[in-house]
Order: C-alpha cells, then sequence, then structure tokens
C-alpha cells in the first residue's frame, strides 16, 4: 500500500511538473509545488513525495478567500444542497433564486448608492467589467473623450489587460506589457500608514492631477486602504474622502477595488466603511465564496446604469458563459450569511491583536526594512528581495504555509484561526523572514 501510494505521489508530481503552468511561475516550474490531498480547518494535508503526509497551518487563506477555513460544514452543504437542484444554466435570458439572492445581499450590505449587480468569473474580469461600465457611460452620455483613468502607483488590480493598465507600470508584474495597454494616468504611491494624517503636499498633487485631467478621464480606480499585491501597503481613509470629493467636483467616476479587502480583511466590512464614502462602482471577490468556487461581483449605482442604458448601445457589452453559477451563488450567500451571522469583527480584532503580538519582536532585526498590521493582515517587509524557496521551506518547518513574493514576507490568515495556530502563524512569519 505503501509503495503504491508512494509512486503514486511521485507520478502526479511528475505530470504536473510536466504539464501544469502555475501561477507566475516558468514552464517547467522551477520549484516542486507541494501535493494537497485534502483540507479541513486552518490546516492543509500534503502527501510527502517519499512517503507519508504532514500538515501546514494555512497562512494565506488561499490567497486571501478562505475565510472560513476549509471543509466548513454549511458551505459543504449549501454546495450539497444546490447541486441537487442545478449546477449551472445559462445567465442569459434565465435566472434563479441564488443569483438573486446574492444580489439583493449585496446591495444591502455595501454603501448604500451601489444599487446594480454585475456577477463575474473572478477579480480580473470584475475589474475589466467596472471600467467597462465607465468608459460605456461616458459614451452613452456624449463625452467619449473621457477614456482614460487615473490611478496611484503601488497598485494591483488584477492580470487580464484593461486591469494590468491600471496596476503599477515599473514596480509591478506588468513591465512587460508597456507598450501595448492603454497609457492611463499616475500619481505617487498615497503615503503609507493608515492612521497617518493625510499629507496636505500629496494632496495637493493628487486635487491638482484630477483637475488637469478631468476633461479625459473617465474614473480613478483604486484599491481603499490596503495596496494588495502591488505591495501590501496600508494608507489612510482620509484619501478615499478627498478622492469622493475630488471625482464629484471634476465629473469623474470613482471605483474602489474591494476584491482582496471586502468581506472584513481591512477590520471593516468593507474598506471604503473606513472612511464612510461610497464609490460609484465596486468590485467584489476572493472571500465572496468563502474560498469555495470562482465567482466576482461588479456593483454599480442607479445613475450610471441608467447612463448606458440610454446610450446607442443600451446594454453592457459582457456576459460570461458562467456567469450567476448557482453553485459559487449559493455558496457565496451562505458564506457571507455565516460571516454576518457572527461577531466578526471581534474576531478580526483577535487576529489583528495575535499578529501585532507575534510580529511586533522582528521590528529592526536583521534585514527587515518594516512590519506592518492591518485587520486580519500581518506584513514583514524586508530590505531585499525573498528568497521564496527558502523562506517558504522555513515556514514548512514550522509547521506553517506562506507563499512570500518581491520583498514581503506576510500572512492573511483565515478568520477561523485559533491563538495557538496564530503564534505557530507568526513563527512561520520569522522562520521565513530570517531565510528570505
Amino acid at each position: 500500500m505503501l509503495h503504491d501510494e508512494l509512486t503514486t505521489t511521485q507520478h502526479l508530481l511528475e505530470l504536473d511538473r510536466a504539464h501544469v503552468w502555475h501561477p507566475y511561475g516558468p514552464m517547467p516550474a522551477a520549484i516542486t509545488a507541494q501535493l494537497v490531498e485534502s483540507a479541513s480547518g486552518v490546516r492543509l494535508t500534503l502527501a510527502e513525495p517519499l512517503g507519508g503526509h504532514r500538515e501546514l497551518i494555512d497562512g494565506m487563506s488561499s490567497w486571501w478567500a478562505a475565510l472560513h477555513g476549509y471543509n466548513h460544514p454549511v458551505l459543504n452543504a449549501a454546495v450539497r444542497g444546490q447541486l441537487e437542484r442545478m449546477s449551472h444554466v445559462m445567465f442569459g435570458g434565465l435566472t434563479h433564486e441564488p443569483a438573486i439572492r446574492l444580489a439583493a445581499r449585496l446591495v444591502e450590505i455595501t454603501p448604500e448608492p451601489l444599487q446594480h449587480v454585475f456577477l463575474a468569473d473572478s477579480g480580473s474580469v470584475a475589474v475589466e467589467v467596472a471600467m467597462k461600465m465607465c468608459l460605456q457611460y461616458w459614451q452613452s452620455v456624449g463625452r467619449p473623450e473621457k477614456r482614460r483613468l487615473l490611478t496611484w502607483r503601488g497598485g494591483y488590480h488584477g492580470d487580464t489587460f484593461h486591469p494590468m493598465s491600471v496596476c503599477d507600470p515599473e514596480g509591478g508584474m506588468h513591465q512587460l506589457w508597456g507598450g501595448v495597454l492603454p497609457q492611463q494616468v499616475f500619481v505617487p504611491e498615497p503615503p503609507a500608514g493608515f492612521d497617518a494624517e493625510v499629507d496636505q503636499e500629496y494632496a495637493a498633487l493628487l486635487a491638482d492631477t484630477v483637475e488637469r485631467h478631468a476633461a479625459e478621464l473617465a474614473a480613478v480606480i483604486v484599491e481603499p486602504v490596503v495596496q494588495g499585491a502591488g505591495g501590501m501597503r496600508f494608507h489612510s481613509p482620509g484619501y478615499l474622502t478627498l478622492l469622493r470629493r475630488l471625482c464629484d467636483e471634476h465629473g469623474v467616476l470613482l471605483v474602489f477595488d474591494e476584491i482582496a479587502t471586502g468581506f472584513g480583511r481591512s477590520g471593516a466590512l468593507f474598506a471604503a466603511d473606513h472612511a464612510a464614502v461610497s464609490p460609484d462602482v465596486m468590485c467584489l471577490g476572493k472571500a465572496l465564496t468563502g474560498g469555495y468556487l470562482t465567482m466576482a461581483a461588479t456593483l454599480c449605482t442607479g445613475e450610471l446604469a441608467a447612463g448606458i442604458s440610454r446610450g446607442a448601445v443600451p446594454v453592457l457589452a459582457h456576459g460570461p458563459t458562467f456567469m450567476g453559477n448557482p453553485l459559487a451563488a449559493a455558496v457565496a450567500n451562505a458564506s457571507i450569511d455565516l460571516l454576518l451571522g457572527q461577531d466578526w469583527l471581534t474576531e478580526v480584532k483577535r487576529i489583528e491583536d495575535g499578529l501585532r503580538t507575534g510580529l511586533a519582536g522582528l521590528a529592526g532585526a536583521p534585514g527587515v526594512l518594516d512590519v506592518r498590521v492591518q485587520g486580519a493582515i500581518g506584513v514583514v517587509q524586508l530590505d531585499h528581495p525573498v528568497d521564496m524557496a527558502g523562506a517558504t521551506e522555513a515556514a514548512a518547518r514550522e509547521g506553517v504555509w506562506l507563499r512570500p513574493f518581491r520583498d514581503l514576507v506576510y500572512t492573511m490568515p483565515p478568520y477561523v484561526t485559533q491563538d495557538a495556530d496564530l503564534a505557530r502563524i507568526t513563527a512561520g512569519v520569522a522562520a521565513a523572514a530570517v531565510a528570505g
């Protein structure tokens, strides 16, 4: 039996290396992927290439999506129940209860002016749809010259083409496409520090840039409060308030990309809530289904939708095949109910406190540039590029799964992570930072 298991594990990993192209990696892979056999709670069970198994605590929430951990009975039941009714039906000309309930629930819990929901396949597609909404709105109301977008550096909005154009053009992953992508308007990244006062010099620069480009700007798009894959930076909610005012003054739409921050990750249900402002368009994803199935959503105001509907092409020109998938919608409803049916804010604050305590000793350590925590996000920034293979293995020796990148070792644990496991995660981060 052990020989069969060993042979199967080795064979699977050989097939993976030969044929499977993993994200942000070469082909064939430079590093052998870990083979996950099962997952439950906050633990991943891995098959070892030489036989046996080991468990790792997931410090990543599967790229920030698995809020409730794995194999959750409530979410499992939602998928099974929906599967017995229908797994999928086209959304063109048809509709179904899970999608209707999900759209209504998202409108209920997001800032009030957001009234309409477009269900997309993934976060990148949600941003594509948001940008398309803004461009089509201005076309429809007779302002086709408003076709550029403004954002700040340090951002990340996805890997499809138009979202890549508003990612950081120099420090991000998309420099390769600089001569192909639309040329957008960039300002420097916002000054760091969630609790910092708004920097008046930066505010003046932002105001001047929006004013100078207002005639050609369709929208401003930013990640509110937390810049995710572009650098894991935190900024003051005051800049969201400022952007809302500037966009209103100069007739520019405002888009918040909350794919990483939505559903409590930053310490508010949505990062926009820290500033008590609402965008014209909001993108959601990642944690929307609790990490079970791919789904995202783009919400917009009634004014924006009405403007598109008055245009020469009175429909939003987008329609994914698996739009509104019933399985994904059903588990998204269950995940939102599960989150809001408990004291999620206390749990996120508990994780925040645990991360602050566990990572505090790394501040000022050799090779460490900065340590920062916001909500259920803990970040250690190094003064050099991380050795991803070495850092990942160092964390694994502590029983923790992490995925460092660039100069960052970070964690976004599931909200169900208990204190003992949280302490192990921070120990894993420390080990990875030293090894990296």
